[in-house]
């Protein structure tokens, strides 16, 4: 089932690629990311009209086998879940486009240049990310075909629940920023249903008497497409995990002399002294600064300001302290023109680590997939248990 979906989103993605570094690469517009312009853009536009012509000729030509197999039997499927993913990623899609573009767009119509900024492209894609996500946790847990409600009562309720009492714990601990509780609650969620597909699993595999790490294991390269998958899933938690923490950033700019501190959460940074430093390259000026937590000394931290003669351009060094829970950045942002004196910037961001984890996660799932699948029949009563369940999803 649709494959024209597919080859149309995968042509789309490649020609928005094109377009977009055109965009970039030519200064129609205006943005931090037009970091160049030359007269290459004509090159693009043929190059770009030339991939369109041929992306359609290739699909129009090739749509006799294209066409769908099987056809969308109940909008509770698993089905009907990709396409609404599908739905979403091009609405979302075209926002993006819309937002990029307008600012041309309204300066060729009405000759006054307008400006799309981050607060547009937020309102629309979180909530879409939010639906994304819960479509994360739900496809997997749908049959094909059709889903009886009584398999969505059985299979939907405890991680509803535990996703309920998550959020009634985020709340209780002061978390009141509404998307990113939303997100987190929807994280535990997905979660949830990913690992009770594999524990469903392993526990049909140890009436064979193979341990419950062992079952795991095994279930998983036996059908590595689908297993692998299930642990991309959990990348994309991990991901959405560290988006959410975006809701909690906070920044603290202070004008400090030696013997100073700022507050910011739960950390007391102290600046103990300014250092001076020159050679033939640049003049440097670094904060020597020690870190608190909860009246703790945690670590001392450097951050500097650099002025590179040749180019009379100065740079930054930040400072930065990582952890699971909360990554912390010191910025030595220079001098005060009118009374020299040293400016610092603190940011506290929380969660940052756990977007990595979800990349090397997403990684190792892709790799995962990518691995034939033992061949092989399950015996026995797994073979069995495995069955029914499928049944009762149906």
């Amino acid at each position: 089932m649709m494959k024209i979906w597919n080859m149309v989103l995968i042509l789309s993605t490649f020609l928005l690629c094109i377009l977009g570094t055109s965009l970039t690469r030519s200064g129609i517009v205006s943005s931090v990311h037009a970091f160049a312009q030359s007269p290459i853009a004509p090159y693009f536009t043929g190059f770009l009209l030339l991939l369109l012509g041929l992306s359609l000729y290739l699909l129009l030509t090739r749509l006799e086998s294209l066409k769908s197999e099987n056809r969308l039997d109940a909008v509770l499927s698993r089905e009907s879940s990709f396409m609404f993913n599908n739905l979403i990623l091009l609405a979302t899609g075209f926002a993006i486009l819309w937002g990029t573009l307008f600012p041309v767009i309204s300066e060729a119509l009405t000759k006054e240049k307008r400006s799309v900024g981050a607060p547009f492209f937020n309102k629309i894609n979180i909530p879409v990310g939010l639906f994304l996500l819960f479509l994360t946790g739900v496809g997997p847990l749908l049959a094909w075909r059709k889903t009886s409600f009584q398999s969505l009562r059985k299979n939907f309720t405890i991680p509803t629940l535990l996703a309920l009492a998550a959020g009634g714990l985020f709340l209780l601990f002061g978390m009141r920023n509404f998307y990113s509780t939303v997100c987190l609650i929807l994280c535990v969620f997905v979660m949830c249903t990913i690992l009770s597909e594999f524990h469903r699993g392993a526990n049909a595999r140890r009436k064979q008497g193979e341990s419950y790490f062992e079952s795991l294991w095994i279930l998983t390269f036996r059908n590595t497409r689908r297993y692998g998958g299930y642990i991309v899933h959990v990348g994309m938690v991990f991901l959405f995990v560290g988006l959410a923490g975006a809701g909690f950033n906070q920044d603290v700019l202070k004008e400090m002399v030696p013997g100073d501190s700022l507050n910011i959460g739960q950390y007391t940074i102290n600046l103990e002294q300014i250092k001076s430093s020159d050679n033939p390259n640049y003049r440097a000026a670094t904060g020597l600064m020690t870190v608190y937590k909860d009246g703790q000394l945690l670590d001392t931290i450097l951050p500097e300001t650099r002025f590179y003669k040749a180019s009379e351009q100065s740079t930054t060094e930040v400072a930065l302290r990582s952890s699971l829970k909360e990554d912390l950045y010191v910025v030595f942002s220079g001098m005060q023109q009118n009374n020299s004196k040293p400016v610092f910037r603190a940011y506290l961001f929380p969660l940052v680590s756990w977007i990595w984890i979800g990349g090397a996660v997403f990684v190792l799932g892709t790799v995962i997939c990518l691995i034939p699948s033992k061949q092989g029949k399950l015996e026995g009563k797994a073979t069995a248990k495995i069955a029914a369940e499928e049944l009762a999803k149906a």
